[in-house]
């Protein structure tokens, strides 16, 4: 498509499907998990506010996420729901901005977040008897703010320089949302200094944090195969498991995406990777956390009864 010279007002969001009953289906599967997600963080923050039993560091860190979570999925979902239920996928230059700026600062908070919760489980594991002074609240609290304003100061600078770009050509999206990719791919003019600059950016605050989740399993693994018997081996890394699945799964998806080579990149594919951390992980966290854990299950049934 040819570009034209008028300068962009609005992005237009292609989202998944133009076909009318396509959109209908998906407007109930959007909705249905929306639901379940806004339910189950809510469920999962009440207990761990209500019940003495969850008033650990671990569960401090677990109840951040779910609040995370919820408001990370709520950047997204709100905007896909309209997109399947009406003609308008328009959104404004100022939208777009908000959009780009909270879901990228959240997302490099979950990241920060999950770091800090594999230090919690390092200290827990590799020095338990440290562990009360070690992981006070204060330092509990101190981690989830530098969390948040590390994320969003870093998305603000991104935000900043990608819409300092001039866009004056195509406004057509093939996504359900301002994405950075998506974005650097329709600005006109020099965008390659930009482009290598936003990438190495996002990958920079994705990939620092990984490290040092990587680093505190290496040392939780080496602690763990000090033990002897395979009973307390399996007990002590029960522990650490649902983290360890939560962080596979979200890191896993963003790293598809951000940090391989730009000769692979497939808008479509693309499309359903970010449909899985945008949507879906916010709604699988209070699962992993809440299935196999027998201190959630006992407070759960404890409000029931």
């Amino acid at each position: 498509m040819e570009r034209s010279n008028h300068t962009v007002t609005e992005f237009i969001l292609l989202g998944f499907s133009t076909d009318p009953v396509t959109q209908r289906v998906l407007f109930v599967v959007f909705l249905a998990v929306y639901s379940v997600t806004v339910v189950g963080n809510i469920t999962l923050m009440v207990l761990i506010c209500s019940d003495s039993r969850l008033h650990t560091p671990m569960y401090f860190f677990i109840g951040n996420l779910s609040f995370l979570d919820l408001w990370y999925s709520s950047v997204y979902t709100p905007k896909i729901l309209m997109i399947c239920i009406s003609e308008d996928r328009s959104i404004s230059i100022a939208g777009c901005v908000a959009q780009l700026l909270f879901s990228g600062g959240l997302a490099y908070t979950e990241c920060y977040l999950l770091a800090a919760m594999a230090y919690d489980r390092y200290v827990a594991i590799a020095k338990p008897l440290l562990y009360a002074q070690t992981v006070s609240i204060k330092l509990c609290a101190f981690l989830v703010v530098a969390s948040y304003f590390g994320g969003f100061i870093n998305c603000s600078i991104i935000t900043k320089k990608i819409f300092a770009l001039n866009f004056c050509g195509d406004n057509i999206i093939d996504d359900f949302f301002c994405d950075l990719l998506p974005l650097v791919k329709l600005a006109c003019g020099r965008k390659n200094n930009y482009q290598a600059v936003l990438l190495f950016l996002t990958t920079s605050n994705v990939i620092a944090p990984c490290v040092l989740i990587l680093a505190s399993y290496l040392f939780i693994i080496t602690t763990i195969l000090r033990i002897r018997s395979t009973q307390r081996r399996l007990k002590t890394f029960s522990t650490c498991s649902s983290h360890l699945v939560s962080v596979t799964l979200y890191y896993g998806s963003i790293l598809y995406i951000y940090a391989r080579p730009r000769t692979s990149y497939s808008f479509k594919t693309d499309k359903i990777v970010s449909t899985f951390y945008t949507v879906v992980f916010p709604m699988l966290n209070p699962m992993i956390y809440s299935l196999r854990n027998k201190d959630v299950k006992e407070a759960l049934n404890k409000v029931f009864k």
